[in-house]
């Protein structure tokens, strides 16, 4: 092959360092995808500002926000050349107890691009393809620039699809939420704002909480009927809850809290939510240890759930939500050039960027 590959490699701690690789013929089961786009997610700011270690040792190219355009196949895989397609954030096995038990997001033998493998932040990935979301119904291979869905999207733009829409979606629909329930989403960054977006085109009655005036407006912009500072007292925000759950004619117990913060605060306050029947969908990470009563699992007959990443399944359904405009990223992200990733992530870090950073090579 005489695909050259360039991007951007964590060498360490809050270092990134330009390369230039010749392209392999991908292995067996493999694709190399032409990146369009690739998402700055919270998990990235992790592994390079925040001591988060990765699966596979440095050096390794971060990112696992990816869309782009199928350019070289294993034998095998033939069909994927040239069409346009989400990578999945994490891409099970397929064969293992867990996935064959329809838990594929335990899989230990899961792919996380930028994590267990090269990721996105660079012009081309070697990615798995039996896990890939194709973008173009019918084996379609339309080209790379030909307009998305109702809104025209661009290729780009659907990079955050692949973990930003699709994880909380995963979450939303594990934890049974139907409509006329009530979703409590605390955290309001990339991924909250589109767990709100997910939940109120589920027909749920959506509650926002954040710290962030500015994205709290977002919120309630983007579908949130109920905004509420972090910082309130914790009694007086749950009885703003109860009343807008009464007002609204939501059950007054059951409700459905995601937490997407990742932080300490948050997934602490999102304990204190748990009602009888309740659940506690964790999207969000940290590394901080949070102080919780676990006796309120059994005291509310409640659930807990954990979330990594997203079932590749569930992907058609995302890229649906987004396509149709129920869920919309416009408005949400903002188009960075690779060549700058390192100003960018670092803007990123220091909370310069209001918007989700899609890095466009």
């Amino acid at each position: 092959m005489d695909t050259i590959i360039r991007g951007w490699k964590m060498t360490g701690p809050g270092n990134l360092s330009a390369f230039e690789d010749k392209a392999k013929t991908p292995a067996s089961g493999h694709v190399l995808v032409k990146v369009a786009g690739c998402g700055v997610c919270h998990t990235d700011i992790g592994y390079l500002y925040g001591g988060v270690p990765t699966k596979k040792k440095l050096p390794l190219v971060l990112g696992h926000e990816i869309s782009g355009v199928v350019a070289a196949v294993s034998p095998g895989a033939e069909p994927w050349m040239g069409r346009r397609v989400l990578v999945p954030a994490v891409s099970p096995c397929g064969t293992c107890r867990w996935c064959k038990g329809g838990r594929p997001t335990a899989c230990r033998a899961s792919l996380m691009p930028g994590n267990d493998e090269d990721g996105g932040f660079a012009s081309h990935v070697e990615v798995p393809a039996a896990t890939l979301c194709p973008i173009d119904a019918g084996g379609a291979k339309l080209a790379e620039d030909a307009p998305i869905g109702k809104e025209s999207l661009a290729l780009w733009e659907l990079a955050v699809v692949a973990d930003a829409v699709s994880t909380p979606l995963q979450a939303i629909r594990r934890c049974g939420l139907v409509k006329g329930d009530l979703a409590v989403v605390i955290g309001c960054g990339g991924v909250g704002t589109y767990a709100v977006q997910v939940a109120r085109a589920a027909g749920a009655f959506v509650a926002a909480i954040d710290i962030d005036t500015a994205k709290l407006e977002r919120a309630k912009e983007f579908g949130a009927s109920l905004t509420l500072d972090a910082k309130t007292p914790f009694k007086e925000l749950r009885g703003a809850l109860q009343s807008f759950a009464k007002n609204a004619g939501a059950p007054a117990d059951g409700w459905r809290v995601l937490e997407t913060s990742g932080s300490k605060p948050g997934q602490e306050l999102a304990w204190g939510l748990l009602t009888p029947g309740g659940s506690l969908s964790v999207v969000g990470f940290t590394p901080e240890p949070s102080q919780l009563k676990l006796s309120n699992l059994m005291a509310f007959d409640a659930t807990a759930y954990g979330n990594w990443g997203c079932d590749p399944a569930l992907y058609p359904e995302a890229l649906a939500l987004v396509a149709s405009g129920a869920v919309r990223v416009r408005g949400l992200i903002r188009k960075e050039r690779m060549a700058d990733a390192p100003r960018v992530i670092e803007a990123v870090h220091h909370g310069k960027v209001a918007e989700r950073v899609v890095l466009v090579p």
